[in-house]
């Protein structure tokens, strides 16, 4: 019978073996088992025998988080993005020093016992009894090991994390069992190879690699003795140790190692006392983590990356599997971000709008055919100061984008015009186009019809558009007249049910307003959605989703699937023909020739809404499509009238004199070197209209009055006659009627269109 204390009961180490010899019945592999301060806490043995067989046997690690690098379309790094950094390396590629000092110092049998030491137990438990609780700790590298893999599999979620460290026998238990396990399963090296690469060393640094580099900026293999030992000793506390905030506690506790080292003969004596002489060395790398560590202003596109990862399905069948695919990290990105454009995009933001202006930009750019997203930049930087923000002004909310969008102006009228030509109009089609009108009413729509019942109207820039004007000359001036005649002949559905198809949707994900302001571009859109709807007519119709990611490869070189892009056709090749015809007039002698490339075929379309508080610019060439949007970053806007932009003041802010000019830069640093192949072009030639006589203005030559003025003696044109331009829809207030008087030659009557 053992020895027994005055009070009858069995010692603290008594205790213990008794322990060891039940746990061994339960038919586990125990030698060298034992718990810290059994006696003490006085825990039941048959209790702790069910409760130790309980425990399922085998550990699942779940994998470590790491960095993800975030790759542009050349293997150029754009960002380091991660929830813990770290790096996992291999066991020969961290320092002998390092691998000597963490074990000296943290478990110096640890080659010599098996999961448990039962010398540091029975050490632990006399310690533990004498104080009346646990002061002294008795845990194996493997159990420590066991341990992190219980606060990794935590996260961030802080009752897991209290759970996986708290001080209690249940947890012991459970962390024994398991380092049975893996002391079988794993062996020595690479137990320690696993710890090394899971603890957490402070600074945000999990991991020695991430450490190495953090404290002295260099890999884990060369690390040198004093740093080794310095990295060793912060395990214990890496906050009260920390070498940054509290230097001399940490040299204290480095030299601590370096005695430890000596004692278990790693070094010599002169070694440690060599090595303790010598200053902590610091070359401190600070953490750098997150899309707002991107480079040439990519951060906006970075965060895209992110978002893609965490809404799309195929990443993970639920979000919550999604955001721990994100948070374990371990990914290397390759995206379709084009350097040279990306770099173009910032060059031209710079030059033109100022991040201190009242007014911010937004510039995407995309490739027609594959919807690769090659750039996408903004004024106002990713961050947290002053000018700076995180909501991504070229993205849909959902997305990380504004609440709404921006209105488009007229940008959107190219999406009604090629609805109409798809419902059989021509492109001369003609309307009256008066400086101002009443909104046509009933106009059909996808829900049934719209009525004008409060007589709303709609005019145009100025007093000298008035029509009639022919589609390629309504597009060029953009007439906002003949366009809401247009969409109220054809209908608001036809129009909205195209913008679906050209992926043009609202940035707030509602459905499009049933009314014939669409056309007007009243409804937010993002510059994303407008780059890559443009890029429909310059892919001839073929309408294909935008798409951040090339290819994504994880942890131990596995391939992961990612998101392709859907192409779908949105109208016929001769429709999408049409169009670039119509674009291409815009910026040759239209609104948009400011914009207009010198070097290579382009088409694009202004847009500037009410009270000038959004200026577009949406262009493209047979090989690219951009959006620049210019206004007010927040929910009011700014309106855009006697404001400098970028250092010059305007008096007033269009599509082609701020959004064109950024547009007209940020393509040609894109496409520099780049192919410059053509439109397929279509003749647009109205059949029906008359030639201006010789020697007179265009504007003479108006029914009832052309021949009435050639001949004195000829008979006017009778003011009744056929209307010659049949296929203009006329309002009944400017049908005029009456004979033409002929012999003075003056032809009267006839249509009474203003000059």
């Amino acid at each position: 019978m053992g020895n027994t204390r005055s009070s009858g009961g069995l010692s603290a180490a008594q205790q213990a073996a008794k322990f060891l010899g039940v746990s061994a019945l339960a038919g586990a592999v125990m030698a060298g088992l034992a718990l810290p301060a059994v006696g003490a806490l006085g825990l039941a043995a048959k209790g702790t025998v069910e409760e130790f067989d309980g425990i399922p046997a085998n550990l699942k690690t779940p994998p470590l988080s790491q960095r993800t690098t975030i790759l542009d379309a050349k293997g150029g790094e754009i960002a380091k993005v991660y929830s813990r950094d770290r790096a996992i390396v291999k066991l020969n590629d961290i320092s002998s020093y390092m691998r000597q000092a963490i074990v000296a110092i943290e478990d110096a049998r640890f080659y010599e016992h098996g999961a448990v030491d039962l010398k540091g137990v029975l050490r632990a438990v006399n310690s533990n009894a004498q104080d009346g609780g646990v002061s002294q700790g008795a845990s194996t590298l493997t159990q420590q090991y066991v341990k992190n893999v219980f606060v990794e599999e935590a996260g961030d979620d802080k009752e897991k994390v209290a759970q996986a460290t708290r001080q209690s026998i249940g947890r012991k238990i459970k962390e024994l069992k398991y380092a049975i396990k893996v002391e079988k399963e794993l062996g020595k090296k690479r137990i320690l190879e696993n710890y090394l690469n899971i603890t957490f060393f402070g600074q945000q640094a999990y991991g020695i690699e991430a450490a190495s580099q953090r404290y002295f900026s260099k890999s884990a293999k060369d690390l040198k003795l004093e740093q080794a030992a310095l990295l060793a000793g912060l395990v214990q506390s890496p906050s009260r140790y920390d070498p940054i905030n509290a230097p001399q506690s940490a040299k204290a506790r480095r030299d601590t190692v370096l005695r430890r080292m000596a004692e278990v003969k790693d070094i010599t004596p002169a070694q440690a006392a060599a090595a303790q002489k010598k200053p902590l060395g610091l070359k401190v790398s600070m953490p750098r983590s997150g899309c707002i560590t991107a480079v040439k202003g990519a951060g906006f596109f970075c965060d895209y990356v992110r978002e893609t990862l965490l809404n799309d399905p195929a990443f993970g069948k639920t979000a919550e599997a999604r955001a721990k695919r994100w948070t374990q990290g371990g990914l290397t990105i390759r995206t379709t971000l084009d350097p040279q454009a990306q770099e173009s995009v910032q060059k031209s933001i710079k030059k033109h709008v100022y991040q201190s202006d009242p007014v911010a930009t937004a510039v995407t750019l995309v490739e027609p055919g594959t919807g690769k997203v090659l750039g996408m930049g903004q004024s106002r930087p990713y961050g947290f100061g002053e000018n700076e923000t995180q909501i991504n002004l070229s993205a849909d909310k959902s997305m990380g984008g504004s609440n709404y969008g921006f209105q488009v102006g007229s940008t959107f009228k190219p999406i009604t015009a090629a609805a109409a030509i798809e419902q059989g109009k021509k492109p001369y089609q003609r309307y009256s186009s008066p400086y101002k009108m009443k909104y046509p009413s009933p106009v059909t729509t996808c829900k049934g019809t719209w009525s004008n019942d409060e007589g709303a109207t709609v005019e145009n820039e100025n007093e000298k558009e008035v029509g009639p004007y022919g589609m390629k000359e309504a597009t060029a001036k953009s007439v906002n007249t003949y366009f809401v005649q247009l969409i109220s002949d054809i209908g608001v559905c036809p129009v909205t049910q195209m913008a679906d198809k050209m992926g043009a949707k609202r940035a707030d994900g509602q459905e499009h307003n049933q009314v014939p302001s669409v056309t007007l571009g009243s409804e937010g859109f993002s510059p994303l959605t407008m780059a890559n709807a443009y890029a429909t007519f310059a892919n001839r119709g073929v309408y294909c989703s935008p798409v951040f990611i090339e290819s994504i490869t994880g942890p131990g070189g596995k391939k992961l699937k990612v998101p392709q892009s859907k192409c779908s056709r949105a109208m016929s090749e001769k429709t999408a023909d049409t169009i670039n015809t119509l674009l291409r007039g815009v910026v040759e002698d239209g609104t948009g020739k400011q914009a207009g490339l010198q070097s290579r075929p382009s088409a694009g379309k202004t847009g500037t809404t009410d009270e000038r508080r959004a200026a577009w610019f949406v262009g493209y060439t047979p090989n690219m499509a951009g959006a620049v949007w210019v206004g007010g970053p927040g929910t009011t806007g700014v309106k855009m009238e006697n404001i400098t932009i970028g250092g010059v003041p305007h008096d007033k802010v269009y599509g082609a004199d701020t959004p064109g000019p950024i547009w007209k830069d940020a393509m040609s640093g894109a496409l520099d070197g780049k192919q410059a192949p053509n439109f397929v072009n279509v003749q647009i030639k109205d059949p029906n209209q008359r030639k201006p006589h010789d020697g007179k203005k265009p504007g003479d030559h108006r029914p009832g009055r052309d021949k009435g003025n050639d001949k004195g003696n000829d008979k006017g044109d009778n003011g009744g006659q056929d209307n010659p331009w049949p296929d203009i829809s006329l309002p009944p207030d400017l049908v005029g009627g009456g004979n033409g008087n002929g012999g003075n030659g003056n032809g009267n009557g006839g249509w009474n269109f203003p000059r």
